[in-house]
């Protein structure tokens, strides 16, 4: 697999996470409104529409629009670290598109709300502990990855932007460290 001249950071696949478009259904009539200086709208209530995700967050905060997007919880975080777990080292499973950014706003809107209700510390923890076992398993994986030679590209294929970045970066410092050790002079 061709290496990417300028993979994406964490930090990029953010940004590109939120401005993908999302589908979003008007809950009630609004007016167009200018946003960042942005105009969207006007709604009409039980519409559907395509926006931006930060923006689709704002009006919905706004009561104006729901988001139609799929939920990500502990159950469905459940399932992906048993899928996780039960894989040999030597396999990695795909993971649901945006999860990382999805995973990063879970924590952030469950530490968040358990500052607010202490009974929802136990939710943020088990979630916490859940999210840590997922990325340390695959981070072996990558690893493990990067440092065996061969054809890979079977593999690589279900791994995210994120982990295709360090998989990258991994490569090239394996490689690189390979080549000295066995370079003679």
């Amino acid at each position: 697999m061709a290496l990417r001249e300028q993979p994406l950071n964490i930090r990029d696949a953010d940004f590109v996470f939120e401005n993908r478009t999302v589908r979003v259904v008007a809950v009630r009539d609004s007016p167009e409104i200018e946003l960042a200086g942005l105009k969207v709208g006007p709604f009409e209530k039980g519409n559907e529409y395509e926006l931006r995700l930060w923006l689709a967050r704002e009006l919905e905060k706004s009561g104006i629009v729901h988001l139609r997007e799929e939920a990500f919880d502990q159950s469905g975080l459940r399932k992906i670290h048993w899928t996780e777990r039960i894989q040999a080292v030597s396999r990695i499973s795909s993971l649901p598109k945006g999860f990382y950014p999805r995973l990063r706003r879970l924590l952030s809107e469950l530490k968040e709300s358990s500052r607010r209700d202490p009974e929802r510390i136990r939710d943020y923890e088990l979630v916490k502990r859940l999210s840590q076992d997922i990325v340390d398993c695959r981070l072996k994986k990558i690893v493990s990855l990067a440092s065996t030679l061969g054809h890979k590209d079977h593999i690589l294929k279900n791994l995210t932007v994120e982990e295709m970045n360090l998989y990258e970066k991994l490569d090239r410092i394996i490689s690189g460290w390979r080549s000295e050790i066995l370079e003679v002079e």
